[in-house]
């Protein structure tokens, strides 16, 4: 319990006891003035009446400020709650977005991928073909060589079967 609370129950308690201990007194009837007109009533039932009716109205303005503080508090909720909803749809367009960006990426390096396999395949084919090419000269020119040195052999010595 508040320390608050525990002081209320306890003023509330005090008065209770004040008007039990003297109720007689209070009962007993006095002139009482108006202002307009003077009446015969008992004085402190008028001022405990009095006194409930204070107690009516700061209760009644009680809940009156209670209840605009609890519409205020839902008030903020819903738009926390908007605002909330609000901003779970942008992070989600965000992702959704970061997503498409990033499958745009890869398909790009994909596309670069393949174009430099391709360029690459290309310059293999060109080197091995160029390679064939030197490959085939060099033989040519081996045999070439080897047709000459034959030749060059043959002259200087003539073949024995013609000889025989």
């Amino acid at each position: 319990m508040k320390i608050r609370t525990l002081l209320l129950v306890l003023f509330i308690l005090f008065i209770a006891g004040f008007v039990a201990l003297n109720f007689e007194q209070i009962l007993q009837p006095t002139a009482i003035n108006f202002g307009v007109t003077q009446v015969q009533a008992p004085m402190g039932l008028v001022l405990l009446g009095m006194l409930a009716l204070v107690l009516v109205v700061f209760l009644g303005a009680l809940v009156y400020y209670q209840t605009l503080h609890l519409m205020e508090v839902r008030r903020i909720t819903r738009e926390a709650a908007d605002q909330r909803v609000l901003a779970d749809k942008a992070e989600a367009s965000r992702f959704t977005e970061l997503r498409q960006y990033l499958q745009n990426e890869l398909q790009a390096t994909a596309a670069r991928e393949r174009e430099l396999s391709d360029r690459i395949s290309l310059k293999m084919d060109q080197v091995q073909a160029a390679l064939t090419q030197v490959v085939e000269q060099t033989g040519n020119g081996l045999s070439a060589t080897v047709g000459e040195l034959e030749d060059r052999l043959e002259r200087q010595f003539p073949a024995r079967g013609d000889h025989a």
